[in-house]
């Protein structure tokens, strides 16, 4: 019996882990350093999520909002337009809502020479 009911709570315990959507990649790449601003970023998931927030923060311009209001649908990529503030480090926070209901939400930076 004993067997049965730790199977069932790995199990359980298993699917509760693969439901969630961790960031796989990111473009620009983070940490990485550039040679030009880039006109858009990328984000992409191991699974689906929504975006709900991205901001970025550059020198002394800190949370400045990026759009993600026509990005409402489920989807493991995602572009985001970003409005180049120059060289110098660029810290992008995002927030999203996996499919499975879970709140998430990371950080990625990246320098531009």
């Amino acid at each position: 019996m004993k067997n049965i009911l730790l199977a069932g709570l790995m199990g359980i315990w298993a699917s509760a882990a693969l439901a969630h959507s961790p960031l796989e990649s990111t473009s620009p790449i983070s940490e990485s350093t550039i040679k030009d601003v880039p006109s858009e970023i990328l984000l992409e998931f191991k699974g689906e999520i929504r975006l709900t927030r991205v901001t970025m923060s550059h020198g002394p311009h800190s949370n400045v909002a990026l759009n993600v209001s026509g990005k409402r649908e489920f989807t493991s990529i995602h572009r985001i337009l970003m409005q180049g503030m120059g060289s110098g480090n660029y810290v992008i926070d995002w927030r999203g809502l996996g499919i499975d209901g879970h709140a998430m939400n990371g950080t990625f930076s990246f320098a531009v020479e």
